[in-house]
């Protein structure tokens, strides 16, 4: 377990302070257990130095041990000081130069042996080598052969954290004791935690380094599973209604159109869960328009027959709407509801302050609005969530509290790499579109240079004369003064007056109010505006069949996973459809992007291709919450590790479901990533 000395502030470390403690805490570093787990991400064998007389040419990394013969202060007019320190190690000499370091003087004397880590480069104005010092210290015969290399940040010096965390493990490594279970470290051949810490920070040789990582890799993965499964089994503790599902139920649903093979198999799996007895607990995943929301529709359904209430919780206006005007059709004889924000407030006078309101609807569609305190429903036995990473651990409680253990289906249109998915929602149950509905074409996408706007520009004006509608999305609401990026206002300006005249330009972004949104929404959906200027508020869910084709601008200021979100906007209808990327490219990752966009319209192919660009932590545009930072562990290198540490937790979850046998386990696991969790 982590013992309490080690919750110890680092400033009471011998060698801190309370100075250094406030750096420290730029990176992270709070208490002797933070120092204790900050782990290299390199090292440096400085066992073998570099002769002096073999230096021939400039080198990025050398290490020389030498002998200093000679020192020499300058000082610039600037009074900016140089201090040059000649070596010798009897093979050459070489002037190692030390920049505004004038205090180095006392040290550096004749006689004095160093080991120099450093970049050697020509003198151009005093000919021959130097060599300018990355690190030094001073040669006493005892000094590191192996020298652990850390993530620094301004102020905190290498040698510094070297010598503060070697104090840290000579007075509480001890501390430490092994929680994982000692039949899964013997079954795989993991090392004890103790010589694992130790031999990372401070290693005699490189050979067994691997050894020591996968022990911390394994700790970081299996406590991490272990929460996912307490979550698993906290959500879906109990007896839940359990449903009497029939077939019927699907051929009395009013659809014009054949469900598709993965369709059937996804409704299959949520109507055994329905009618399990237990607490449904499933993410439902697909690619833009595989056809996700019929499915949760077929599911609410179900339940209503049952007797029971049904609610839709969406992260925007845009999408509530869209998914209440969609679901209406298909509930016609039966009470549907929109609850958003602004729905909300015009009915505020109907709800007393301090007074609750149940709902008595059949299906309640809405926003945050949803999941107010005042909301209760009479019956809820669903609750559908979409795009699931845009809602919180505590917000899903908060829908929870609202049914006697209601089932819950979670829908995301972002397809997830299947390592991402066991650790974001590794709590959940899976279920996956993996094919499109017949009549769905491949948007096809084409980078467009400025060179050629005028091209696309006639391209489009050809297209909308036959009937079809464009969006334009841009990264900006309005013109930047810092950012030489197109704003959505000034480019729906310039779109109406000056390139399309004879077309109705419409504009919708998120500073707009609701009431306004929706209403030139409706107007694009009612064909009444051709071309539609918008930010990414359009990303997600908007469905406009006749829109066929997508412009981004500025494309290269996107992730892959939101330029495939806003293609799959287009290609919703019969007419063949187009995305095109607009933009100037000049990072590698940028042109890789645009490339993998380009090469495919598969969206797990797009989601692994942006999982491996941005990693894990930023896979949606911004860090999730739900994704915490591992000491050493990576999702994508590590996906084999992944996998046998959550069987093994799952596994230890049936034998001690609540911990209570293994409380220094329990201890550990809270404290190490119990925010991420949720408890």
């Amino acid at each position: 377990m982590i013992s309490g000395k080690l919750q110890n502030p680092v400033q009471y470390l011998k060698g801190v302070g309370p100075a250094l403690a406030n750096i420290l805490s730029k990176i992270g570093i709070f208490s002797i257990e933070d120092l204790i787990y900050y782990f290299p991400y390199e090292y440096e064998d400085r066992s073998v130095a570099t002769r002096i007389g073999s230096i021939k040419c400039p080198q990025d990394r050398i290490v020389i041990k030498g002998e200093i013969t000679h020192v020499e202060k300058q000082q610039t007019k600037n009074r900016f000081s140089i201090l040059k320190v000649t070596l010798n190690d009897k093979t050459g000499d070489i002037k190692a130069v030390f920049f505004n370091q004038p205090f180095l003087d006392r040290q550096f004397k004749p006689g004095v042996k160093l080991i120099i880590t450093g970049r050697s480069e020509m003198n151009h104005f005093q000919g021959g080598l130097q060599v300018i010092p990355k690190e030094w210290e001073l040669d006493t015969g005892k000094t590191l052969a192996i020298v652990p290399i850390y993530h620094l940040t301004e102020s905190l010096y290498a040698k510094t954290l070297r010598k503060i965390i070697s104090n840290a493990i000579d007075l509480h490594l001890n501390d430490i004791t092994d929680v994982i279970p000692g039949s899964i470290l013997k079954k795989y051949g993991l090392q004890n935690i103790q010589e694992s810490i130790k031999n990372l920070h401070f290693p005699k040789d490189l050979n067994n380094i691997g050894t020591y990582k996968n022990r911390i890799i394994f700790e970081d993965l299996f406590l991490f599973q272990l929460g996912l499964g307490m979550r698993k089994k906290d959500f879906s503790r109990g007896k839940c209604i359990q449903f009497k599902i029939k077939h019927e139920i699907i051929d009395a649903f009013p659809i014009d159109f054949e469900l598709t093979r993965a369709q059937n198999k996804v409704l299959s799996d949520i109507f055994s869960d329905l009618s399990s007895g237990l607490s449904m607990h499933r993410l439902l995943q697909g690619d833009v328009g595989s056809g996700k929301t019929v499915v949760a529709a077929l599911a609410c359904f179900a339940v209503i027959k049952n007797g029971f209430q049904a609610a839709v919780l969406a992260p925007t206006e845009i999408l509530a709407q869209q998914h209440f005007e969609k679901m209406s059709k298909w509930f016609k004889t039966h009470k549907v509801r929109l609850l958003t924000g602004t729905s909300q407030r015009a009915a505020k006078k109907a709800v007393p302050a301090g007074r609750q309101e149940y709902l008595d609807d059949d299906l309640v569609i809405g926003t945050h609005a949803l999941i107010e305190d005042k909301i209760k429903f009479n019956k809820l036995g669903i609750a559908v969530i979409d795009e699931q990473h845009r809602f919180g651990v505590l917000q899903r409680s908060a829908l929870k509290e609202k049914g006697i253990n209601p089932h819950f289906l979670f829908m995301t249109a972002t397809p997830i790499p299947r390592s991402l998915a066991l650790t974001l929602y590794g709590d959940l149950d899976r279920s996956i579109i993996d094919e499109m509905p017949p009549g769905r074409t491949p948007v096809k996408t084409h980078f467009v240079p400025n060179q050629k706007r005028k091209n696309s520009y006639d391209f489009m004006r050809s297209k909308i004369s036959e009937g079809q509608q464009i969006f334009i999305v841009c990264p900006l609401v309005s013109e930047s003064e810092t950012l030489d990026l197109k704003a959505a206002v000034d480019e729906a300006e310039l779109l109406q007056k000056e390139i399309f005249p004879e077309f109705i330009v419409g504009l919708v972004h998120g500073k707009m109010k609701p009431k306004d949104k929706d209403e030139v929404m409706e107007q694009f959906r009612n064909k009444k505006i051709h071309i539609l200027v918008s930010t990414t508020v359009i990303e997600v869910g908007i469905d406009i069949p006749n829109a066929s084709i997508m412009v981004i601008e500025h494309s290269e200021r996107f992730g892959l996973s939101q330029l495939h979100q806003l293609r799959g906007r287009v290609g919703r209808g019969q007419n063949e459809s187009y995305c095109f990327l607009m933009g100037d490219p000049k990072t590698p990752e940028a042109k890789t992007r645009i490339k993998a966009m380009i090469n495919t319209n598969d969206g797990f192919k797009i989601a692994e291709a942006d999982l491996k660009l941005r990693g894990p932590g930023d896979f949606y545009g911004a860090r999730q919450s739900g994704l915490p930072e591992f000491h050493m562990a990576d999702i994508i290198r590590d996906e084999n590790t992944l996998d046998i540490a959550r069987n093994e937790a799952f596994e230890f979850i049936k034998t001690d479901p609540n911990l209570a046998n293994s409380p220094e386990l329990k201890a550990k696991l809270f404290k190490r990533y119990g925010k991420f969790l949720g408890y």
